[in-house]
Parts: C-alpha cells; structure tokens; sequence
C-alpha cells in the first residue's frame, strides 16, 4: 500500500468531488505548487490510487429508468466455472457493478436497463449457459445516495 500525507488526500478528496478540475485550480485547493502537484497526481496514477476521469452521467435523463440488485446463488464454485461466469456477466451491457459476495448469496450484481422488458431480456442473457440455483433481482424505487465520493478526510484513523 503506498504511503499518502495530507496533500495527497486532499487531492484525492477534490478529485472525487470534481475530476474536471485543472491542474492550476487543483494545486490551488490543496496549497500545493503546480509542479508539486502534478508530481504527486502522477504518482497516484501510477500507483492506482486514482484509476481515471469521467464524467457522471444522468442515466435516467437517458432513459434507463430501472436499477435493479441482482443476487445470485450457484452450486458451482469451481475456479473454472467461476472466471466463465465472471467472463460472461462482463459483457453484459447493463451491469454496473459486479461483486462476489459471502453470506448466503455468492454475487451481487447492479444493473441499468430501460424498464421490465430491459431487464428481461438482460436476466434472459445473464441465464444463457449458466447453471444458477437462484436468482432474485431487487427493483430501486429511489436512489437515496448515488455515487457519493468517500469523505476521506472524515475517515481518516
């Protein structure tokens, strides 16, 4: 794990909040020099603390409309079957997220499709070719907390 001071936490803090910030504007919030700060922005890219940039997009303005949990229980637990699996959930369109899971479930996955039918014919897809002893999705009525970038400087011990 690298080791990260203040500055470099607050450099993440600021790029969590807002990753179109410029280099100027960001060394300007975290009281650093440009040069310092494009030092150490290179350094948590390299070693993958920050992992990129994008934008956050509305995807309900888009017309995906439903986000569904998805929790699945198999039988199969084999390395073999389980990277087939993985494989397999990634070049599904509408996932999200992808967890493998302890407890009673094995994976969770969160989908965005448009309405029942987007996510019928995602959970026909997701089913293809794959043993599954139980699959049961969750439909969100409200996101509540979306995407909110960690308070790092809270958290910190």
């Amino acid at each position: 794990m690298e080791k990260i001071d203040k500055f470099d936490m607050a450099i993440v803090s600021c790029l969590q909040k807002d990753g179109a910030l410029s280099q100027r504007e960001l060394a300007d919030r975290v009281g650093l020099s440009q040069n310092a700060c494009w030092r150490r922005l290179q350094r948590l890219h390299s070693c993958g603390i920050i992992r990129g940039t994008r934008a956050e997009v509305n995807v309900v303005e888009l017309g995906f409309d439903l986000t569904v949990f998805v929790m699945i229980r198999t039988s199969r637990h084999s390395k073999d079957w389980a990277d087939a699996f993985r494989q397999h959930v990634d070049q599904l369109p509408e996932v999200t997220e992808f967890y493998r899971i302890g407890g009673d479930w094995d994976y969770l996955i969160k989908v965005v499709c448009r309405g029942m039918a987007g996510y019928d014919r995602f959970y026909q897809r997701l089913i293809t070719g794959f043993e599954l002893a139980t699959v049961t999705g969750f439909f969100s009525m409200e996101a509540i907390i979306d995407n909110r970038p960690l308070d790092l400087r809270s958290m910190e011990g």
